[in-house]
């Protein structure tokens, strides 16, 4: 399988000369499998060039793909209508993602992506969308077994686990570490069992944390020790804050890869777009980042 990050920032897009490294756009990841269509993980404003970049590949040929969507959060969704492939007849996207609060996940995105919110609605885009809603269960995307379960969060949020060619990626962007930095939900170690690669959460820092322990999210060093408990190979680190720089994010990582926790993995490092992963028995190889 190969992983390619498109978006990986946390909250809100960012962009300075000390973004440039790591990536400013929000949560948008694919996993590839063979030649079929990439698998896209949320849609934040990181489908935007993705969505480009399938064009080029493309760009008349009337393709589906299908996007996994974790929760509603504008930080995973702000990209749905600025995706090129949608805004042409003929393609077709498939979203699964988590009804909330009674809602189904349609009547929620329709709530929001209108006027005044946004000029226009999802069912004026010229290409169609499609809403599932999902739980906990297992799904079938082309070749690939995904496995989904509810993570804790704010709100109704969904994890998941992707299984083809041999290999498995784990993708848990948004998840409420306990103040005890200590105790893992039952669903989080089911889905991260002996996974290869995992893609976590690690948007605050200890001292942030602390000052926001209920806002949803984990430290770079509890993404570490989910990994280890569950018996992880390779972690990346995923949703990092607007307010990390560059050089923030690399002293993350280099704190995080000498924890004790660490030695249980083969590996720690920290997701920027334009990375490519080959994800393989072996383990994870490192490709391209963007200059």
């Amino acid at each position: 399988m190969r992983v390619r990050f498109f978006g990986v920032r946390g909250s809100c897009p960012c962009s300075s000369d000390d973004h440039r490294r790591y990536g400013g756009n929000t949560a948008c990841t694919t996993v590839e499998v063979g030649e079929e269509p990439p698998i896209i993980l949320d849609l934040g404003t990181g489908l935007r060039p993705l969505g480009v970049e399938l064009e080029q590949r493309q760009p008349l040929a009337p393709v589906a793909w299908t996007a996994l969507l974790s929760h509603l959060h504008w930080d995973h969704l702000i990209g749905l209508p600025f995706f090129p492939p949608v805004l042409r007849p003929g393609a077709h996207l498939d979203v699964y993602g988590p009804s909330q609060d009674g809602a189904s996940i349609q009547e929620v995105v329709d709530s929001v992506v209108k006027p005044p919110f946004f000029p226009v609605q999802v069912d004026e885009l010229r290409g169609s969308i499609r809403f599932h809603d999902v739980g906990e269960g297992d799904l079938a995307v082309g070749s690939a077994k995904v496995q989904v379960r509810e993570v804790p969060h704010l709100g109704t949020t969904l994890g998941f686990r992707i299984e083809a060619e041999g290999v498995s990626v784990v993708y848990l962007p948004d998840h409420q570490a306990p103040v005890d930095m200590d105790a893992v939900a039952a669903s989080v170690l089911e889905l991260c069992d002996g996974v290869d690669l995992l893609i976590h959460d690690a948007q605050y820092t200890d001292d942030e944390f602390a000052a926001r322990p209920d806002w949803g999210h984990s430290t770079p060093g509890y993404a570490v020790h989910v990994a280890a408990e569950a018996g992880a190979k390779t972690l990346a680190l995923f949703h990092h804050d607007p307010m990390h720089l560059d050089d923030d994010i690399d002293r993350i990582v280099d704190r995080c890869s000498r924890l004790p926790d660490a030695a249980r993995l083969q590996r720690v490092l920290g997701a920027a777009e334009g990375t490519v992963l080959q994800v393989t028995p072996e383990g994870v190889e490192v490709g391209p980042v963007r200059p």
